[in-house]
C-alpha cells in the first residue's frame, strides 16, 4: 500500500507546492498544519476529485456485464442463464485478481500517471465489447470480452493507495470513505444508464450504453494528466505486505470482507438475473428487471460512511458481528420469499442484504487499523519503543487494507457461481441462499471468537 514517507521534522512556515516535469511534487508535507491549509488541501481535493471519477468509471466498467446480460434475450444470443452468471463472473474474477498489482502500480508509476494509464485502459473493454456485441456472436468471445471488463475492479485499490498518500492521518477515513463510496456508485449508475436504453432505445441497442461511457473514460484519462499529481514521497512496503501474509488477522479480515463487499458486488452483478430468473412472470422483459436492480447497489454505496461511524462509535467489532447477524436473518428471508413466490418479500430481503453489506464494508475496514493499534499497545506494554509500534502498526495496517481488498472482491466471483450452480441444478437460486446464510453464521461466530469474546486477545476493537 503506498503511504507518506514520514518525516523527522515538519516546518510551519506556508510553502507552495513545487512540481518538476511530468507534475512530480517532491515537498509534500500533510502533517505540517500549516503546509496543509495553506496549499496541500487544494492540490489534495483536486487529486481526490479526480481519483472518484476515474474509480467510479472503473466501477462501472467492471459491473458492466450486469446490465448487459439483460441485453440478450435467450431466444436471440441461446444463452441460458447458467451462462449469463459465468458472464458476470468472469469479470469480478479478474477485477480480484489484479487489485494487488494496482496497489503497488501508484508508488512505482506515480498516482496521476497510473490513474491516466488505469483510466485509458478501460477502453479495451469498451470497445471490445461495442464491436462484438451482436447477434450471432459466438458464446467463447463474449466470455473473453467479459473478462476484459475486470480491469475496471483494480482502479478502486490503486485509487485508495493514492489518496491514502495525499491525506494527513486525521482525515484518512473521511478522505478514504469518500473514495470508497464514490467508486461503489459506479454500480447503481451503470445500472440505470442501462435502464434508460432499454426503456428509450430498447433490448436490441446495448451498444448506446458503451456509447456513453467511451467519452467518460477519454475525460477521465485527459482529466487525469492535465490536473493530478505524483507524490514521490509515496513508497511501496513490500516487507510489509509480505509480513501481512503471515500475520493470521490478514485473513481473518479478508473472511469477513468477502462476506461484505464480496456479498455486495456479488449481488450487485447478479441481482438482475435472478429477478428474471426467480420471477419470471413478473419480469417477463429486461427493462422490468433493470427498473429494480439499481435500488440495491445504490442505497449500499451510500450507506457505507454510516459503517464507518457507527464503527468509530461503537467499535468496528461489535457493528461487524450485529451487521452478520441481520445478514444471515436477510438472507432466510430472500430463501422464504423465494419458497413462499412472494415478491415483495423478495425485494425487501434482497434490498435488506444491499445496505447491511454495505454498512458492513464500512465496519469492517475500520477494524482494521484498530487491530494494529491494539497490537501496538500490546508491543509497547511489552516494553517496545512507541514510536516504532506505532510506524509498525501503520505500515501494517497499510499492507492489510490491500490484501483484504483483493481477496473480499473474490466473494463476489463465489456469489455468482454459487447462483449459477444453483440455477443450473435446481433452476431456482435456493441452494445459494441456503449457502449464504451458513456462510454468514460462520463469520459472525470468527467475529465474536477473535474479537469479542471477553477472553480474546483482540476483544474490543
Amino acid at each position: 500500500m503506498a503511504a507518506p514517507t514520514p518525516t523527522t521534522s515538519q516546518r510551519t512556515a506556508p510553502v507552495a507546492v513545487a512540481t518538476r516535469p511530468g507534475r512530480w511534487i517532491d515537498d509534500w508535507r500533510p502533517e505540517d498544519p500549516a503546509f496543509w491549509e495553506s496549499t496541500g488541501k487544494p492540490v489534495a481535493r483536486r487529486n481526490l476529485f479526480f481519483s472518484v471519477f476515474s474509480e467510479h468509471i472503473g466501477f462501472s466498467i467492471w459491473s458492466l456485464w450486469s446490465v448487459l446480460v439483460l441485453f440478450l434475450p435467450e431466444s436471440v444470443y441461446g444463452i441460458d442463464p447458467a451462462g449469463k452468471f459465468l458472464l458476470t463472473t468472469l469479470p469480478t474474477a479478474l477485477g480480484a485478481f489484479v487489485r494487488l498489482p494496482y496497489t503497488f502500480a501508484v508508488a512505482t508509476f506515480g498516482g496521476r500517471n497510473w490513474t491516466i494509464v488505469s483510466a485509458a485502459l478501460l477502453l479495451v473493454p469498451a470497445v471490445a465489447t461495442a464491436v462484438v456485441l451482436e447477434p450471432g456472436v459466438d458464446y467463447t468471445t463474449l466470455l473473453v470480452v467479459s473478462c476484459l471488463a475486470g480491469v475496471g475492479g483494480g482502479n478502486f485499490a490503486s485509487s485508495m493507495a493514492n489518496i491514502n498518500a495525499f491525506y494527513p492521518n486525521r482525515l484518512k477515513g473521511w478522505a478514504l470513505g469518500l473514495n470508497a463510496g464514490g467508486g461503489n456508485l459506479g454500480v447503481p449508475v451503470v445500472q440505470l444508464v442501462g435502464l434508460l436504453v432499454l426503456a428509450t432505445a430498447g433490448v436490441e441497442h446495448p451498444r448506446l450504453v458503451l456509447l456513453v461511457y467511451v467519452p467518460l473514460i477519454v475525460v477521465a484519462a485527459v482529466g487525469a494528466a492535465l490536473l493530478m499529481d505524483n507524490l514521490s514521497t509515496a513508497r511501496n512496503q513490500p516487507r510489509a505486505m509480505r509480513e501481512a501474509t503471515r500475520e493470521p488477522h490478514t485473513w481473518i479480515m479478508s473472511l469477513l470482507y468477502i462476506g461484505t463487499f464480496g456479498s455486495f458486488i456479488g449481488f450487485g452483478f447478479a441481482f438482475g438475473q435472478v429477478l428474471q430468473n426467480q420471477f419470471t412472470s413478473d419480469f417477463a422483459t429486461p427493462l422490468a428487471a433493470a427498473s429494480l436492480t439499481w435500488l440495491g447497489p445504490l442505497l449500499g454505496s451510500l450507506i457505507r460512511p454510516l459503517g464507518g461511524s457507527l464503527a468509530d462509535r461503537f467499535g468496528g467489532a461489535r457493528i461487524t458481528f450485529w451487521t452478520f447477524v441481520a445478514m444471515a436473518v436477510g438472507a432466510a428471508i430472500v430463501w422464504t420469499a423465494s419458497q413462499v413466490g412472494s415478491l415483495a418479500l423478495f425485494v425487501v430481503g434482497f434490498v435488506a442484504l444491499f445496505v447491511l453489506s454495505g454498512i458492513g464494508n464500512g465496519s469492517t475496514y475500520k477494524m482494521i487499523p484498530a487491530i494494529f493499534r491494539v497490537q501496538a499497545q500490546q508491543r509497547v506494554a511489552a516494553g517496545e519503543d512507541s514510536t516504532a509500534a506505532d510506524r509498525h502498526a501503520l505500515r501494517m495496517s497499510g499492507a492489510l487494507i490491500g490484501i483484504a481488498g483483493a481477496v473480499g472482491a473474490f466473494g463476489g466471483v463465489l456469489v455468482n457461481l454459487a447462483f449459477r450452480q444453483s440455477f443450473l441444478t435446481t433452476g431456482t437460486g435456493d441452494s445459494a441462499y441456503l449457502v449464504f446464510i451458513a456462510f454468514y453464521v460462520v463469520c459472525l461466530a470468527v467475529t465474536w471468537a477473535v474479537y469479542l469474546r471477553p477472553q480474546a486477545r483482540m476483544s474490543g476493537v
